[in-house]
């Protein structure tokens, strides 16, 4: 178990500095603090979409939290779902928090948007780091292990995943993204 663990957080850690989210500075210039300073610091919102996994299968995955509660991704079933991996040292996943929080709280009761953080433990720090934001309408969610992100096969932070009510992938948002413009309305409305 320890051995997958350290295999798993090995492979997550080069994955994301081959590819990763902020590759042109180092860790220690990364801002810990809002949304200006993550774009001061390389958070633009540049990605692309991909839809080459169109009609993949939701994985069954356990979330938890920081408190110990759980819950499993086929929970969310029966309306749309869109899964954000994200992480507090990453520029452009700090700097779409806000515009997330915002998309949550409009498409309440309609949609369902999750925010699963790769950071590292001390898990505590992902809830603290949200309500300092004012992410009031976003949980924090942990893959404290990267078993997500190697299920994805993720090599850039943030990534975002969208399922439609069934549970079938619609397209993954690769690379950071103005989740409040009509380009966003267009994409979400893909899904039903």
């Amino acid at each position: 178990m320890l051995f997958s663990r350290s295999l798993t957080l090995a492979v997550l850690g080069c994955a994301l500095l081959v590819g990763g989210c902020d590759r042109e500075t180092t860790a220690d210039k990364q801002p810990a603090a809002g949304t200006e300073a993550a774009q001061a610091a390389g958070g633009e919102l540049t990605g692309t979409i991909d839809r080459s996994r169109k009609g993949s299968e939701l994985p069954e995955f356990t979330l938890r939290d920081a408190a110990g509660n759980k819950v499993e991704l086929s929970s969310f079933k029966g309306k749309p779902l869109l899964i954000n991996l994200w992480a507090t040292w990453c520029a452009p996943c700090v700097a779409e928090l806000p515009m997330l929080n915002q998309l949550a709280k409009e498409r309440e009761g309609q949609m369902k948007v999750l925010t699963i953080s790769q950071d590292l433990p001390p898990a505590d720090k992902v809830a603290q780091f949200l309500k300092a934001r004012g992410a009031d309408r976003l949980e924090p969610w942990l893959d404290l292990d990267g078993e997500l992100t190697v299920q994805y096969k993720l090599s850039i932070l943030p990534t975002t995943i969208y399922y439609d009510s069934q549970g079938r992938e619609v397209w993954r948002f690769v690379g950071g993204h103005d989740w409040t413009n009509a380009e966003t309305k267009a994409m979400l409305a893909e899904g039903k």
